[in-house]
């Protein structure tokens, strides 16, 4: 096949995305700096910003100092341009919150679902009133959102209909864009594993920030991970990698949710580990209303109860040995454990699941990884999933919705700093 031509478009977008990009990750920066850090002339610097500030995309952000001559214009990206929403579906609610572009979170509502197998209607329900109410309490319009980020359990086959395969809560090839539509969203939507959102969260701005070659994990109801490598998170042939959840972890052990036995879930998720404490205690469940609430109790209780102490340890164990497996496997330098499950044992045990970790890994890759937790906390699935209409705007240089006139514009200066 011979290889696509480039076009004047398609350098323009490049260059329009390069500069976006650099200026959100690592802004405010003066157009000097942007072309020192980019590569790009000065002449295509001050060409692209200024349709990027023409577009309001950009703004001045001040004022530095500069070698003997005038001082530089800081430029960053307009944190009020629009606004990008995020849901997390999880297996015991659903998740909505609002974003201004700078990711500061201006409204959120948390909706319990009455079941695990929850039907996908009334999942649809709870996602549409949570985006119109974390917009009414915000005040902001429909026509400001640059899209809505979703993050699902189970697998997302991405095509002309996005289906979501989740066997865990009982969701078979479900239509879920369509669902959306019917339900009266017609904003862009960007569908998505739940572990693949909080593992761009995590490697955007938190405890993945800086790392090439990560595992984010997420440890909630349900165990998934995102596997990063060089900057990219692996999804293999039909976007279902990264299922760490449903690795074996005991040959022919407990029966997992997935009907297989062994899984690492059946060990470490949330309903695994207050049932391991359940049968510790002769039968009496963890105090508490939902499963957060019972695991928050188990840890609370582990300084004065043995049975919560051992479950904790034995947790941690299990989770190490997981852990282990991915440095074998894919050599991270860093991995992360995130969800709110992993959080909440992460806190209390991590110095027990570092160790357990070193005793199955293999010692040089061991070695070069860090074990941290997520930085995000139990929001990093809406977070994340919020991520993703952010993305598209930066690798499409602009707002897909608005495109930017793309005559050759004369341009009274080509210097880098004008104001």
């Amino acid at each position: 096949m011979a290889p696509k031509r480039t076009t004047v478009r398609d350098l323009r977008r490049h260059n329009r995305s390069l500069l976006l990009s650099k200026l959100y990750f690592d802004g405010p920066l003066s157009r000097h700096e942007l072309s020192q850090l980019t590569g790009l002339s000065a002449a295509t610097v001050s060409n692209v910003t200024g349709e990027l500030s023409d577009e309001r995309l950009i703004i001045e952000a001040g004022l530095v100092e500069s070698d003997g001559g005038r001082p530089r214009v800081l430029l960053r990206v307009d944190p009020g341009y629009g606004h990008v929403v995020g849901v997390d579906i999880g297996e015991t609610g659903v998740k909505v919150e609002l974003f201004d572009l700078a990711m500061t979170r201006l409204g959120a509502v948390d909706h319990p679902l009455p079941s695990v197998t929850s039907d996908p209607a009334a999942v649809v329900d709870q996602v549409t009133s949570g985006l119109w109410e974390v917009l009414s309490q915000a005040g902001v319009g429909a026509a400001s959102v640059l899209g809505v980020g979703i993050g699902v359990p189970g697998t997302v086959e991405q095509g002309d209909h996005v289906l979501v395969h989740a066997p865990t809560v009982g969701w078979d090839a479900v239509a879920l864009e369509e669902l959306l539509r019917a339900g009266g969203i017609d904003l862009p939507l960007y569908i998505d594993n739940g572990a693949k959102t909080q593992g761009q969260g995590e490697m955007w701005f938190g405890g993945g920030r800086g790392a090439k070659h990560a595992v984010i994990v997420l440890m909630g109801s349900g165990v998934g991970a995102a596997v990063v490598t060089d900057g990219v998170t692996y999804r293999g042939s039909t976007s279902s990698a990264g299922e760490w959840g449903h690795t074996t972890i005991v040959y022919g052990g407990q029966e997992c949710r997935c009907g297989s036995h062994g899984c690492l879930e059946a060990y470490i998720g949330a309903a695994a580990i207050l049932e391991r404490y359940r049968k510790a205690r002769g039968g009496r469940p963890a105090p508490g209303d939902d499963e957060q609430a019972q695991l928050a109790a188990v840890v609370e209780a582990a300084d004065k109860s043995k049975a919560a102490a051992r479950v904790l340890e034995d947790t941690a164990g299990y989770l190490g040995a997981g852990l282990a497996n991915l440095i074998n496997l894919f050599n991270p330098e860093r991995i992360v454990v995130g969800g709110w499950a992993g959080l909440a044992v992460g806190e209390g045990q991590l110095g027990k699941i570092r160790e357990v970790t070193a005793a199955h890994a293999l010692s040089h890759p061991f070695g070069q990884t860090s074990i941290e937790l997520g930085l995000l906390g139990a929001d990093a699935v809406a977070i994340g999933a919020a991520t993703l209409p952010v993305a598209a705007l930066l690798e499409q240089g602009g707002d897909r919705r608005q495109v930017p006139d793309t005559t050759p514009r004369k341009r009274t200066t080509t210097s880098f700093d004008a104001a």
